[in-house]
Protein backbone atom coordinates (compact mmCIF):
# COMPACT_ATOMS: atom_id res chain seq x y z
CA UNK A 1 0.00 0.00 0.00
CA UNK A 2 1.62 3.22 -1.06
CA UNK A 3 1.50 6.05 1.45
CA UNK A 4 -0.87 9.29 0.43
CA UNK A 5 0.95 12.52 -1.49
CA UNK A 6 0.03 15.81 -0.22
CA UNK A 7 -0.63 18.08 -2.64
CA UNK A 8 1.62 21.20 -2.98
CA UNK A 9 -1.71 23.24 -2.39
CA UNK A 10 -1.31 24.72 0.92
CA UNK A 11 -2.28 28.26 2.00
CA UNK A 12 -1.00 29.56 5.10
CA UNK A 13 -2.94 32.11 7.36
CA UNK A 14 -0.95 34.52 9.85
CA UNK A 15 -2.76 34.67 13.32
CA UNK A 16 -1.72 38.02 14.92
CA UNK A 17 -2.62 39.89 18.18
CA UNK A 18 -5.16 42.47 18.64
CA UNK A 19 -5.33 44.54 21.49
CA UNK A 20 -8.50 46.67 20.58
CA UNK A 21 -10.35 45.46 17.66
CA UNK A 22 -12.16 48.90 16.70
CA UNK A 23 -8.99 50.20 16.35
CA UNK A 24 -7.64 47.54 14.13
CA UNK A 25 -10.84 47.60 12.35
CA UNK A 26 -10.32 51.14 11.41
CA UNK A 27 -7.00 50.43 10.34
CA UNK A 28 -7.29 48.29 7.78
CA UNK A 29 -10.39 48.79 6.26
CA UNK A 30 -9.03 52.56 6.00
CA UNK A 31 -6.47 50.50 3.19
CA UNK A 32 -9.34 48.97 1.62
CA UNK A 33 -8.94 45.46 3.68
CA UNK A 34 -12.27 43.69 3.88
CA UNK A 35 -13.92 42.47 7.25
CA UNK A 36 -14.66 38.50 6.33
CA UNK A 37 -15.62 37.53 9.82
CA UNK A 38 -15.71 39.74 13.16
CA UNK A 39 -16.55 38.44 17.22
CA UNK A 40 -15.89 39.96 20.20
CA UNK A 41 -16.86 37.18 22.69
CA UNK A 42 -16.54 34.97 24.17
CA UNK A 43 -12.61 35.89 22.53
CA UNK A 44 -11.70 38.18 19.97
CA UNK A 45 -11.47 36.98 16.14
CA UNK A 46 -11.11 38.49 13.64
CA UNK A 47 -11.03 37.75 9.28
CA UNK A 48 -9.60 40.48 6.86
CA UNK A 49 -8.81 40.01 3.34
CA UNK A 50 -7.15 42.51 0.77
CA UNK A 51 -6.25 41.36 -2.63
CA UNK A 52 -5.08 37.74 -2.57
CA UNK A 53 -3.80 37.15 0.88
CA UNK A 54 -5.69 37.26 4.69
CA UNK A 55 -4.74 38.60 7.99
CA UNK A 56 -6.32 36.89 11.22
CA UNK A 57 -6.49 38.43 14.50
CA UNK A 58 -7.02 36.78 17.84
CA UNK A 59 -6.71 38.22 21.57
CA UNK A 60 -3.72 39.65 22.46
CA UNK A 61 -1.66 39.07 25.84
CA UNK A 62 -2.45 40.93 28.98
CA UNK A 63 1.54 42.14 28.68
CA UNK A 64 1.46 42.98 24.86
CA UNK A 65 2.21 46.79 24.57
CA UNK A 66 1.76 48.13 21.61
CA UNK A 67 4.55 50.67 21.95
CA UNK A 68 7.42 48.16 21.62
CA UNK A 69 5.77 46.93 18.14
CA UNK A 70 6.83 43.26 18.26
CA UNK A 71 3.89 42.05 19.02
CA UNK A 72 3.98 39.75 15.57
CA UNK A 73 4.11 39.89 12.01
CA UNK A 74 4.19 38.46 8.64
CA UNK A 75 6.26 38.91 5.23
CA UNK A 76 4.02 39.01 2.32
CA UNK A 77 5.87 38.07 -0.35
CA UNK A 78 5.25 39.66 -3.78
CA UNK A 79 6.76 40.35 -7.53
CA UNK A 80 7.03 44.31 -6.92
CA UNK A 81 6.28 46.28 -3.72
CA UNK A 82 5.92 49.81 -5.29
CA UNK A 83 2.61 49.07 -6.62
CA UNK A 84 1.47 47.87 -2.99
CA UNK A 85 3.03 50.98 -1.18
CA UNK A 86 1.37 53.19 -3.44
CA UNK A 87 -2.26 51.51 -2.79
CA UNK A 88 -1.54 51.84 0.58
CA UNK A 89 -0.58 55.66 0.74
CA UNK A 90 -3.29 56.43 -1.96
CA UNK A 91 -5.89 55.08 0.41
CA UNK A 92 -4.12 56.45 3.73
CA UNK A 93 -4.65 59.89 2.04
CA UNK A 94 -8.46 59.19 0.89
CA UNK A 95 -9.22 58.20 4.74
CA UNK A 96 -7.15 60.19 6.86
CA UNK A 97 -6.05 63.24 4.47
CA UNK A 98 -2.49 62.35 4.79
CA UNK A 99 -0.12 59.81 5.06
CA UNK A 100 0.33 57.79 8.35
CA UNK A 101 4.34 57.82 8.11
CA UNK A 102 5.34 58.23 11.89
CA UNK A 103 4.13 56.76 15.20
CA UNK A 104 1.34 53.91 14.84
CA UNK A 105 -0.13 52.94 12.63
CA UNK A 106 2.03 53.69 10.07
CA UNK A 107 3.51 52.47 6.64
CA UNK A 108 7.27 52.69 6.52
CA UNK A 109 8.52 54.77 3.65
CA UNK A 110 9.24 53.24 0.52
CA UNK A 111 12.23 54.50 -1.66
CA UNK A 112 12.64 53.38 -5.65
CA UNK A 113 14.22 50.27 -5.83
CA UNK A 114 13.61 49.10 -2.36
CA UNK A 115 12.70 45.91 -2.04
CA UNK A 116 10.53 45.80 1.16
CA UNK A 117 8.10 48.35 3.10
CA UNK A 118 6.28 47.44 6.32
CA UNK A 119 2.62 48.33 7.99
CA UNK A 120 2.82 48.61 11.21
CA UNK A 121 -0.93 48.50 12.83
CA UNK A 122 -2.35 49.86 15.88
CA UNK A 123 -0.88 46.65 18.03
CA UNK A 124 1.96 46.81 17.25
CA UNK A 125 2.83 43.97 14.19
CA UNK A 126 4.73 44.29 11.35
CA UNK A 127 3.40 43.41 7.96
CA UNK A 128 6.25 43.46 5.63
CA UNK A 129 5.87 43.50 2.17
CA UNK A 130 8.81 41.81 0.65
CA UNK A 131 9.64 41.66 -3.33
CA UNK A 132 10.45 37.81 -4.03
CA UNK A 133 14.14 38.39 -5.48
CA UNK A 134 15.47 39.97 -2.70
CA UNK A 135 18.94 39.37 -2.14
CA UNK A 136 19.53 36.69 0.55
CA UNK A 137 22.61 38.25 2.16
CA UNK A 138 23.10 41.46 3.25
CA UNK A 139 26.65 43.61 3.98
CA UNK A 140 25.71 45.13 7.08
CA UNK A 141 27.85 47.74 7.48
CA UNK A 142 27.67 48.79 3.70
CA UNK A 143 28.85 46.30 0.98
CA UNK A 144 32.74 45.17 0.92
CA UNK A 145 32.83 46.44 -2.10
CA UNK A 146 32.87 49.99 -1.68
CA UNK A 147 34.45 52.35 0.28
CA UNK A 148 34.21 55.45 2.08
CA UNK A 149 30.90 57.96 1.91
CA UNK A 150 29.35 55.50 -0.90
CA UNK A 151 29.89 52.23 1.73
CA UNK A 152 28.30 54.60 4.67
CA UNK A 153 25.41 55.50 2.46
CA UNK A 154 25.03 51.50 1.28
CA UNK A 155 24.77 50.56 5.34
CA UNK A 156 22.12 53.30 5.72
CA UNK A 157 20.31 51.98 3.30
CA UNK A 158 20.34 48.28 5.09
CA UNK A 159 19.67 50.29 8.51
CA UNK A 160 15.98 52.08 7.05
CA UNK A 161 15.27 49.34 4.91
CA UNK A 162 15.51 46.06 6.89
CA UNK A 163 16.04 47.55 10.01
CA UNK A 164 13.83 50.47 10.05
CA UNK A 165 16.69 52.28 12.28
CA UNK A 166 16.39 55.82 10.99
CA UNK A 167 18.59 57.27 13.79
CA UNK A 168 21.42 54.85 13.41
CA UNK A 169 21.42 55.72 9.39
CA UNK A 170 21.39 59.10 10.11
CA UNK A 171 24.15 58.79 12.20
CA UNK A 172 26.03 56.57 9.87
CA UNK A 173 25.40 59.48 7.52
CA UNK A 174 26.35 62.62 8.92
CA UNK A 175 29.63 61.11 10.45
CA UNK A 176 30.53 59.79 6.81
CA UNK A 177 29.96 62.81 5.10
CA UNK A 178 31.86 64.87 7.68
CA UNK A 179 34.79 62.15 7.27
CA UNK A 180 34.81 61.67 3.56
CA UNK A 181 32.92 64.26 2.22
CA UNK A 182 35.22 66.71 1.15
CA UNK A 183 36.64 63.82 -1.89
CA UNK A 184 33.67 61.99 -2.03
CA UNK A 185 31.52 62.49 -5.76
CA UNK A 186 29.33 65.17 -5.96
CA UNK A 187 26.66 62.57 -6.74
CA UNK A 188 27.31 60.77 -3.47
CA UNK A 189 27.46 64.19 -1.54
CA UNK A 190 24.17 64.86 -3.00
CA UNK A 191 22.72 61.45 -1.87
CA UNK A 192 24.23 61.96 1.70
CA UNK A 193 22.41 65.40 1.68
CA UNK A 194 19.13 64.27 0.90
CA UNK A 195 19.66 61.14 3.00
CA UNK A 196 19.90 63.62 5.93
CA UNK A 197 17.08 65.74 5.49
CA UNK A 198 14.92 62.72 5.31
CA UNK A 199 15.84 60.90 8.00
CA UNK A 200 15.92 64.48 9.85
CA UNK A 201 12.15 64.28 8.95
CA UNK A 202 11.38 60.95 9.98
CA UNK A 203 12.69 61.16 13.34
CA UNK A 204 10.68 65.10 13.59
CA UNK A 205 13.82 66.68 13.95
CA UNK A 206 13.61 69.82 11.86
CA UNK A 207 16.50 71.29 13.06
CA UNK A 208 18.58 74.24 12.26
CA UNK A 209 20.90 72.24 10.18
CA UNK A 210 18.73 71.59 7.00
CA UNK A 211 18.51 74.98 5.73
CA UNK A 212 21.53 74.47 5.39
CA UNK A 213 22.16 71.03 4.21
CA UNK A 214 19.21 72.03 1.78
CA UNK A 215 20.93 74.85 0.58
CA UNK A 216 24.43 72.95 -0.12
CA UNK A 217 22.16 69.95 -2.12
CA UNK A 218 20.94 72.71 -4.01
CA UNK A 219 24.00 74.36 -5.32
CA UNK A 220 25.80 70.11 -5.81
CA UNK A 221 25.99 70.19 -9.88
CA UNK A 222 24.03 66.49 -10.72
CA UNK A 223 23.45 64.79 -13.74
CA UNK A 224 19.24 64.47 -15.06
CA UNK A 225 19.53 60.85 -13.42
CA UNK A 226 21.43 61.92 -10.47
CA UNK A 227 18.86 64.68 -9.86
CA UNK A 228 16.22 62.29 -10.16
CA UNK A 229 17.16 60.06 -7.21
CA UNK A 230 18.15 62.77 -4.73
CA UNK A 231 14.65 63.55 -5.91
CA UNK A 232 13.02 60.30 -5.41
CA UNK A 233 15.02 60.32 -1.63
CA UNK A 234 13.43 63.90 -0.62
CA UNK A 235 9.90 62.63 -2.22
CA UNK A 236 9.76 60.98 1.26
CA UNK A 237 10.06 64.27 2.79
CA UNK A 238 6.86 65.61 1.39
CA UNK A 239 4.93 62.66 3.13
CA UNK A 240 6.23 62.60 6.26
CA UNK A 241 5.95 66.57 6.09
CA UNK A 242 2.10 65.94 4.51
CA UNK A 243 2.71 68.13 2.14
Amino acid sequence: MTEPTTPANETTVPMLPCVSVDDTLEFYEALGFENTYKQTRPYVYLALRWSGFELHFGPAPKELDPAREDAGGCLVMVDSVAPYHAAFTRAMRRTYGQVLATGRPRITRYRPGASRFSLVDPSGNSIVFVRRDEPMELDYGGSKQLEGLAKALDNARILREFKDDDRAAFRAVKSALRKFGEDAPAADRARALAVLISTSAALGEHGDDVPAWTAELEGIPLTEAEREQVEAELHNTSDLNND
